[in-house]
């Protein structure tokens, strides 16, 4: 007996007893059983920054909770002990409810929930869940995910979240088939979505060799100058992890692929390295309207919700304070 996932492009079709690609979802009695729902690999609260979301509610401390499993298989993964390695059995945590996690949430003195640290999508139920739980405790929710999912899915669990930072991990579909096992065009299309119906940013990851040609960067944040040129993007600098040794990012390379990104978009951001690229300034006029020194936030140029250079509103730059 089998049964099929529907959650993500990966469709596994899972026979009883076994799990889908993801490592979490798996089948029992014809069904999709979820063995993990419930159980958290970590639970912190974070600057917005770290997720990166650098135009959503900047400078505020969120809480963030993590799972286990995947649906993508990236040689380079940071998280891999939670994402692909985890050794963790279901009977080796208790379960946490929805309503304890927005709990958790409002007494840390979070202004909402982040959904993080692996993959979140896999979880879709629980995400669904605890983001209802939050937003009746009044709190937002930021959802940090990959952006495998199809398309149905990616629509319904858009309407719980109110920001989405997106890990666009190539603009190459070839990358994504050969290194991820998965496929480019359902995270387009989640992109897409996402623009349209919450706050949206965007991070890539720049590998040396990999996906880091400038025409590459360049073609990424065209694809998103169309969908709106003040989206955020980010792109961080690569470390050897997991299965990969290629060297890491130069910060000298990075802020020159940052550079070309900027050609066609007003917002693009450089982390995982000293200094580069981390302040915004006004679109329009130039002002600087938030500093950053590693998590350290400073928003200063703003008066009433505007522009202190100009008047342009947040709404109209894209940043949510």
């Amino acid at each position: 007996m089998t049964v099929k996932c529907g959650i993500c492009p990966n469709n596994c079709i899972i026979k009883n007893g076994k799990s889908g690609l993801c490592g979490v979802r798996s089948a029992a009695d014809g069904r999709i059983n979820l063995p993990y729902y419930g159980l958290i690999s970590a639970a912190s609260a974070d600057p917005i920054e770290k997720k990166p979301l650098y135009h959503f509610h900047p400078g505020k401390s969120i809480f963030s909770i993590g799972f286990f499993g995947c649906s993508l298989a990236c040689p380079f993964c940071q998280n891999h002990r939670i994402s692909k390695d985890f050794n963790t059995s279901p009977d080796d945590l208790s379960p946490v409810t929805p309503a304890d996690i927005a709990a958790r949430a409002k007494k840390s003195g979070s202004f909402g929930i982040a959904f993080t640290y692996s993959e979140p999508i896999v979880h879709f139920e629980y995400v669904i869940k605890t983001a209802e739980a939050a937003r009746a405790l009044g709190l937002k929710t930021v959802l940090v995910t990959n952006g495998y999912i199809n398309e149905n899915k990616g629509i319904e669990l858009l309407k719980y979240i109110d920001a989405v930072n997106i890990d666009l991990k190539s603009f190459s579909d070839d990358f994504y088939r050969m290194e991820l096992k998965g496929q480019l065009k359902p995270v387009l299309n989640f992109i897409e979505n996402s623009v349209t119906r919450t706050h949206t940013e965007i991070t890539t990851l720049v590998i040396p060799g990999k996906n880091a040609s400038i025409k590459e960067i360049s073609s990424a944040a065209g694809f998103i100058a169309e969908l709106g040129r003040n989206i955020p993007y980010h792109l961080s600098a690569y470390y050897p992890a997991f299965k990969y040794r290629v060297p890491a990012t130069l910060p000298s390379a990075l802020i020159e692929t940052a550079e070309a990104a900027k050609q066609k978009l007003n917002f693009v951001y450089t982390g995982n390295i000293y200094g580069g690229l981390t302040d915004t300034a006004c679109p329009d006029c130039g002002n600087l309207l938030i500093s950053r020194t590693g998590y350290q936030t400073e928003v200063t140029g703003f008066k009433k919700g505007k522009c202190s250079g100009c008047g342009a509103s947040s709404e109209k730059i894209g940043i949510v304070l």
